[in-house]
């Protein structure tokens, strides 16, 4: 399998992005970062965005979607906006509460994303979602993971973030086994279950390379059968600044050979 290229999910400089959106690009550039992964709503036209990553070379290779943002009303302008930015990848990031409490809820949105999969497959995109940690534990006797991916197709891709899923106990060999070819985007998330006392988030404290988690596994699977175009490093602790921890994680995976 070709290199798997290396990306920033920027909700881990949200902070810095909203203050200089150029600057930030520039400096996530500049480490070695091949590509960007948006979260949430855009501060700048998607043309202007557009020209930021020609300038610096960055490919974007998704955008955490709000799930109101790929409903009927509102998935045209999503489409029109990720076309423009070249992004094929919609990814949503979370669902409301209300929608998840069953397994029968987590049913009806599997069809619901097979719908929003057809549609942005006319324009050569996907939808996908992507794991908080709640949805490895049972429910009506399934993890809704199980329920969600055992349901939908290819057109939603398996965003699996590493760090969150192993917060939640998650079995992620496991997962990535059993779902081949649906990990089109993978978030690499430092974590270390060791130091997560009594579920708290100490185990998102150490940057890639010096935590817990099964790398090499995850790149073997991701790589021989997950169908990986991207990983994307996500870091969410306060432990260093922001740009220090992703230029750290980033050095941490280049001396994985990655």
């Amino acid at each position: 399998m070709p290199r798997v290229p290396l990306a920033l999910q920027l909700y881990s400089v949200r902070n810095e992005l909203a203050a200089d959106t150029r600057g930030t690009l520039k400096a996530v550039a500049d480490m070695g970062y091949e590509g960007v992964e948006f979260a949430g709503g855009a501060q700048n036209t998607a043309a202007e965005l557009q020209g930021y990553l020609d300038e610096f070379g960055l490919a974007c290779c998704g955008w955490h979607t709000p799930y109101g943002s790929v409903q009927p009303d509102t998935i045209d302008a999503t489409i029109e906006f990720n076309k423009t930015i070249s992004n094929r990848h919609i990814i949503v990031p979370g669902l409301p509460g209300d929608l998840t409490g069953s397994r029968d809820a987590w049913l009806d949105l599997a069809g619901k994303f097979n719908g929003i999969a057809e549609t942005l497959a006319a324009h050569d995109m996907v939808t996908g979602y992507h794991n908080p940690h709640p949805e490895f534990r049972l429910l009506d006797g399934e993890m809704p993971w199980d329920t969600f991916f055992g349901n939908t197709g290819d057109g939603v891709v398996m965003q699996l973030d590493t760090g969150n899923a192993l917060h939640g106990d998650a079995d992620i060999l496991d997962i990535l086994e059993r779902y081949p070819g649906r990990a089109g985007t993978v978030h690499l998330k430092p974590y270390s279950p060791s130091l997560a006392k009594d579920g708290g988030h100490g185990g998102f404290r150490p940057v890639i390379g010096e935590d817990e988690s099964p790398w090499e596994d995850i790149f073997r699977l991701c790589e021989d059968a997950g169908g990986t175009e991207w990983y994307i490093v996500e870091y969410e602790s306060d432990a260093y600044e922001p740009l220090d921890a992703v230029d750290r994680c980033l050095k941490g995976l280049k001396a994985m050979g990655k």
